[in-house]
């Protein structure tokens, strides 16, 4: 189904979506930012049911998505993702990874759903900051959907609802599992990430971390929280938002 043959009551939802800005890995000296796939794979889904989409960063400004997402990227490990593809070549939506707002100049009210991206960022960018936690669980305690993917799932570790209660208190969930890192690890030759979401997970009380097969599409939505465990993933947690929203 195209957008154009979506009929829409009203105004139609809107969604943030939230990447990484650009930094530097202090485990392999790689610069670092959003996985595309995570991105442009959850757009469509999100576009496709005739909402609006809004991609901004923490800091705003241009965003760099990690070069093992990148379709052209020599290492030819996603070669295969058609839909990062047709989104970097055309000038229209690679503007809107160009120059993002500003978590700080938008009305975060205005909008019905979140989305945080994942890539090797996150786990540097998002995991210490207050902004993004914080951003979680007001979404979330106003009843409006959150949906976190992939590394971006390091949030979880620690944010909070605004009476302090930790987010995935009492609720299931899923990010990168250590099977995926051990594939990543082995692939490169070194330790990637500076440390693993799920060891740090299985550690927490009261709360139920699941994974599936390694590089399997797998979404979880316990409540208006929906997680998404890799790049695989991110269209699957869109769709769940779309459920979760509906048209």
């Amino acid at each position: 189904m195209s957008a154009a043959t979506v009929d829409v009551l009203g105004r139609p939802k809107r969604v943030l979506v939230v990447a990484s800005n650009p930094a530097v890995s202090e485990q392999t000296g790689w610069p670092i930012g959003f996985w595309w796939a995570e991105l442009t794979h959850p757009y469509w889904e999100f576009v496709e049911a005739g909402y609006e989409v809004t991609i901004a960063s923490p800091d705003g400004g241009a965003l760099q998505g990690d070069g093992f997402s990148d379709p052209d990227d020599e290492s030819r490990y996603s070669a295969h993702d058609l839909i990062s593809r047709g989104f970097i070549g055309s000038p229209t939506h690679a503007a809107l990874v160009a120059d993002t707002p500003a978590l700080s100049e938008l009305d975060l009210d205005a909008f019905d759903a979140l989305f945080l991206v994942g890539g090797q960022g996150p786990m540097y960018t998002f995991r210490n900051d207050r902004r993004i936690g914080d951003l979680v669980g007001r979404f979330l305690a106003a009843g409006k959907v959150a949906a976190v993917v992939c590394h971006a799932t390091c949030v979880l570790l620690d944010a909070t609802l605004p009476d302090g209660e930790l987010i995935v208190a009492g609720r299931t969930w899923t990010g990168f599992a250590n099977s995926e890192e051990d594939v990543a690890d082995s692939f490169v030759g070194q330790a990637i990430q500076p440390f693993r979401i799920e060891d740090e997970a299985r550690r927490m009380e009261n709360t139920n971390f699941i994974v599936q097969g390694a590089f399997r599409a797998h979404a979880v939505r316990d409540g208006n929280l929906i997680t998404g465990q890799q790049q695989y993933s991110g269209a699957a947690a869109a769709r769940l938002v779309v459920d979760a929203l509906g048209r």
